[in-house]
């Protein structure tokens, strides 16, 4: 039996306190430190930069190695060799499913596609101009006054029933809003249509004519939903976990996290970037650019992530996709993609960027991706939600579950005025 290892805090008066090291199956260390409220301290970690708030078993980061495990399974792995619902399951349950329990799952999310027809009536109390996100922020959490048969969080059957709800609505929700957003007639799922084949078809059809998805482009949306469906406990995540740390219905907590995505720190990181191309707007500018950099006159977007200290897992296989897709809309002459690919060239050559470790992330890729896709910019944080729901709801779900959950309730280092006794306004 391993034996028990222990951190010792002395305070300068002298008091001390054992604090239990922890380790998990992969990742550094952790000091528990919940016995320092015996001392009457806690610790003072802004943006929790070096806090756990949980214990997960669904996703891993190493930041320093660039690595992005889901259940123990490489990224690269998953987009090459895998598909959305696979990966759904597998961040769901744990373990990639059988022939027969993939058919069931996806069988099952494919008939919980259609939202309630009252929901459709949502939409007319929005503004035509207002952005996809604000929309998707109060529809999806109106879901709740839709299925409210499924609501007890204490009941594992309950919480399955609404994670494949919301797997399943999402999309229909998301491209019921970009519809909505361009003033086209709604487009109902059709079954016979795959998971990422309906958000295509549902985004991009119209009643006048046969649509038919272009497997190339489908795969391409399919690698961005399962490059996007975890991301650990980020902004997003850690406010759909502390929302759900109160009982709040599932709805209303995926909803949250959507909210929290919407912020341009977060979700709108790939819009950053191709607007930033946009701006370069020629080859012949980005020397001048990339030295504007430098000289903190502009800003790289695209480039590095708050997590990964090296490359982005994820970058890779979006860089490669985005050469298929290009090369199958024979837009291999893209003005934003030769200027992207001169600006990561040069950038890797240089030893500003390269000393700061800064390499180009997935986001750097995705938006010229889903640009050529035919989705508008303001569109992109939902395709976002929409893949990030399954790591939303898994882990949400494994926080139900685990017996040590409580609500959320962090701690402030204040500095306002000490106390003071009213004046009555005549005395002021």
């Amino acid at each position: 039996m391993e034996s028990k290892r222990i951190a010792t805090l002395t305070l300068d008066d002298g008091r001390s306190v054992e604090l239990p090291i922890l380790s998990g199956t992969l990742g550094p260390d952790v000091i528990d430190i919940r016995a320092l409220s015996k001392l009457g301290v806690f610790t003072y970690d802004p943006a929790f930069f070096s806090t756990s708030s949980c214990t997960s078993e669904i996703t891993f980061i190493d930041g320093d190695a660039g690595l992005l495990y889901y259940r123990g399974y490489p990224i690269e792995q998953l987009a090459e060799k895998s598909d959305f619902l696979e990966v759904c399951y597998l961040l769901l349950n744990g373990e990639l499913p059988t022939a027969a329990q993939k058919t069931e799952f996806s069988n099952n999310i494919t008939h919980h596609t259609m939202v309630h027809d009252q929901l459709a009536r949502f939409f007319n109390g929005f503004r035509r101009d207002a952005h996809p996100m604000a929309v998707m922020v109060g529809v999806v959490g109106a879901l709740s006054a839709f299925y409210h048969d499924s609501l007890d969080i204490n009941n594992p059957q309950h919480r399955e029933i609404s994670a494949k709800r919301l797997l399943a609505k999402v999309p229909t929700i998301a491209a019921m809003t970009h519809k909505y957003n361009v003033g086209e007639p709604f487009m109902y799922p059709k079954n016979k249509f795959g998971f990422v084949e309906n958000l295509m078809y549902m985004m991009f059809a119209t009643p006048a004519e046969e649509y038919v998805p272009n497997p190339v482009l489908v795969r391409a949306l399919e690698r961005i939903l399962i490059l996007h469906a975890d991301h650990e406990q980020n902004a997003s995540t850690s406010t759909v976990r502390l929302a759900g740390s109160s009982g709040a219905n599932p709805f209303a907590c995926i909803a949250s996290g959507i909210a929290a995505l919407w912020g341009p720190a977060h979700g709108g990181a790939n819009e950053a970037a191709l607007k930033m191309l946009e701006e370069i707007g020629d080859v012949s500018r980005v020397p001048e650019y990339v030295q504007g950099v430098k000289d903190k006159k502009y800003k790289l977007m695209g480039f590095g992530h708050r997590v990964y200290k090296n490359m982005d897992p994820r970058a890779s296989v979006m860089r490669q996709t985005c050469y298929e897709v290009l090369k199958e809309l024979k837009l291999e002459n893209d003005k934003l993609f030769g200027l992207a690919m001169e600006l990561e060239k040069t950038a890797l050559k240089d030893s500003y960027f390269i000393d700061r470790k800064l390499y180009p992330n997935v986001d750097f890729y995705s938006g010229i991706v889903l640009r050529a896709l035919g989705i508008p910019i303001n569109m992109f944080t939902v395709i976002f939600a929409v893949a990030r729901t399954i790591g939303w709801v898994s882990q949400w779900n494994e926080m139900i579950a685990d017996a040590e959950h409580k609500i959320g309730r962090p701690r402030q280092l204040y500095r306002g005025s000490v106390r003071r006794d009213f004046v009555p306004i005549a005395k002021r």
